[in-house]
């Protein structure tokens, strides 16, 4: 293996590079048009344009990404994961095409890329299986009620490609079954170009554990330990670690001996995961197969060792694994937190925008996988997974805080990401106790967890602060009348007086120096024992009520980030004189961010009530309903099925039903 194309994009394509650096093999990236300037493009020896912009245009053609290698030269292909990665034609692409495939035989691939067959063949293996009813093209809501009814509620609509939590969804009544099934198999057809689908029961209360095995062509297979996943939103993990808190020794010897035994009934050769759900009681049951590197596979490094690229790679060469008595015993504790670009309190919506600052302070026992860096824009065409940050620690819970501790301090200044439900999960006493399972999202509402880590007090520090580096900021570069002190005034009388827009609502700062020192409030509140230590542009030393903080202050615009141990806040400065604001009409449904509309549901003249589901956008691999906020006559529709959308945009008006008089 002289050249390695990497058939993937963001922090797994850099990831796959560094390995493949250290083992002297060069690299080729491969990119879709809004991936031109991404860190992965440039990190690489070599890149391929692949044009286009949706996955569909880009990252999922087969043909052009063969092409590409013959085109550079390459002899392997690493698919990473999600996309073409658990794609069987892919692997036969490459296998037909004389190109090492850094994964699974095609035909493994097939078996486990189909949910469907992969139970089956794990049934005939021995390994414990949850009920489950497939589903037919065009099967009638009377089949589905009785499929349902067999089951028992509540069930899993479950998509039979694919993974990453797409093409998910759990339903608790059976009028939801023919929405969920529509819905779960226009997004899995989105994601896999596949939209076959099942029934599953769905257990309440479990937990994720997944086991990580490795085959080789040699017949051999192995285990490299557990790990926990069963922090989840939308069915998608946020937090793994690793070893498992949930595990008695007794009963990991078991799940791992089960995850082997259906690697060797299968035939597994490279990195495979073998996922299985943990019920209350100690029993387990299997979920799937991942023939793919996991996202997650960074835990499993650091607890281990072991570099799980490097095994693929020497696997996929002809080499043979240890044997099991041989692998290195679990050292200490990995937790990893996926950073993605998302609103927590709107329902997880994506964020799209640029990140102006993307920092994290370097840690013993730290480490970063990130396809993002100061000035990257994330677009709507992509998985909303901006990096990865896993910390290592002799405990789980000096694990725990250290991950907390480096996610509270990293300077994240552009759109919304869930860096502060994180940190608040990892401090979470139900976390810290190893007491979770996949519910816990649920019982601890995203909205409230997600809230910002700065309160309301916190915020107005913040204000000050930004005020004062503004100030120090327009002094600096101050064109005429530098020499007059900061602050002077004719009128001495007049504050000087700023404004921002914050998480909290307006923010009006006044302050004034004096021959006491500063004098400042904010919105009306006096600040008490207020000393400036040092000010500027960039840096604000702060102590207000004898308490003293350092607080980084990044300006972009009209936007003041402000970073310091209080939490970090988003400050919009507000004009001294507003703009009058464009007036939509009454009743106007606008798109909350970029997206593609996918699904139109109702017609000019419906009558619609509250919450009837009016449109679907899809938006970073996404769909996200459009409901309607209440009763009403919808009376103009301005989306197609298909069109892309900027955010704001009007897709629909309703016009409200009038008042009921009271009696």
């Amino acid at each position: 293996m002289r050249k390695l194309l990497i058939a993937n994009r963001g922090e797994i394509a850099g990831r796959i590079q560094r390995t493949a650096r250290e083992m002297g093999i060069a690299t080729v990236a491969v990119f879709s048009e809004p991936d031109r300037d991404a860190p992965f493009v440039h990190e690489a020896d070599e890149a391929f344009a692949l044009g286009g912009a949706s996955p569909a245009e880009s990252y999922l053609r087969i043909d052009a990404i063969v092409a590409a290698a013959r085109r550079t030269g390459a002899d392997a292909i690493h698919p990473g994961y999600g996309f073409l990665s658990e794609n069987a034609a892919f692997a036969a692409a490459c296998r037909d095409g004389e190109l090492t495939f850094v994964g699974p035989p095609p035909e493994v691939v097939a078996a486990m890329g189909s949910k469907l067959e992969a139970k089956r063949r794990m049934q005939r293996a021995g390994v414990p299986q949850l009920p489950s009813r497939e589903l037919r093209d065009g099967v009638s809501p009377a089949e589905l009620a009785r499929l349902a009814g067999e089951l028992g509620l509540p069930i899993v609509v479950k998509a039979s490609a694919g993974g990453g939590g797409r093409g998910m969804r759990v339903v608790h009544s059976a009028t939801e079954l023919a929405e969920a099934v529509a819905s779960a198999r226009r997004e899995a057809l989105s994601a896999f170009g596949d939209d076959t689908v099942y029934l599953e029961r769905y257990l309440e209360a479990a937990r994720h554990i997944e086991v990580q095995i490795f085959g080789d062509a040699h017949g051999r297979v192995i285990h490299l330990y557990e790990r926990e996943c069963s922090i989840q939103r939308r069915h998608q993990k946020i937090i793994e670690e690793s070893p498992s808190a949930a595990l008695t020794p007794v009963l990991s010897e078991t799940i791992r001996a089960a995850a082997v035994a259906a690697g060797e009934a299968i035939g597994y050769r490279s990195a495979g995961t073998v996922e299985f759900l943990l019920t209350p009681a100690g029993e387990f049951f299997f979920l799937e197969v991942n023939t793919r590197l996991q996202v997650e596979h960074p835990v499993t490094e650091c607890v281990t060792g072991l570099d799980l690229v490097r095994l693929q790679i020497e696997v996929a060469r002809g080499g043979a694994l240890p044997p099991q008595e041989d692998v290195p015993p679990l050292r200490g504790h990995a937790i990893e937190a996926r950073l993605y670009a998302e609103d927590p309190r709107s329902g997880f919506a994506p964020s799209t925008g640029t990140f102006h600052r993307f920092a994290f302070a370097p840690a013993p026992g730290l480490r970063l996988d990130s396809g993002v860096e100061d000035g990257s824009e994330v677009s709507v065409h992509y998985d909303p997974m901006l990096a990865k940050v896993i910390a290592w620690a002799p405990t789980r819970a000096e694990a725990a805080a250290k991950l907390a501790d480096t996610l509270a301090r990293a300077q994240l200044h552009g759109p919304h990401t869930i860096r502060d439900l994180l940190v608040r999960i990892l401090r979470h006493p139900e976390f810290i106790a190893g007491a979770t399972d996949t519910h816990f999202l649920q019982r601890h509402p995203p909205e409230v967890l997600g809230e910002p880590l700065c309160d309301a007090a916190g915020e107005r520090l913040h204000a000050l602060a930004a005020t004062l580096a503004l100030q120090a900021a327009r002094r600096a570069h101050a064109g005429a009348l530098a020499s007059i002190p900061s602050g002077w005034r004719n009128v001495p009388s007049q504050d000087q007086a700023q404004a921002f827009e914050g998480s909290q609502g307006r923010l009006d700062v006044r302050y004034r120096f004096g021959r006491e020192g500063l004098r400042a409030e904010v919105n009306g509140n006096a600040l008490d024992g207020v000393r400036v230590h040092a000010c500027g542009e960039s840096e604000v030393d702060l102590e207000v009520s004898a308490v003293r903080h350092r607080y980084a202050v990044h300006t972009v615009g009209e936007r003041v980030f402000v970073d310091s141990a209080l939490g970090a806040s988003d400050l919009r400065e507000l004009p001294r004189f507003a703009e009058p604001e464009i007036e939509l009409a009454a009743g106007s449904l606008v798109a909350p961010m970029p997206g593609v509309v996918k699904q139109i549901y109702v017609t000019v003249g419906a009558r619609v009530a509250s919450g009837d589901l009016l449109l679907v956008l899809e938006a970073m691999k996404t769909e996200i309903p459009i409901r309607a906020p209440h009763a009403g006559t919808l009376t103009e529709i301005r989306a197609t099925v298909g069109a892309q959308v900027t955010a704001g945009a009007i897709l629909a008006v309703i016009e409200a039903e009038p008042a009921t008089a009271q009696p």
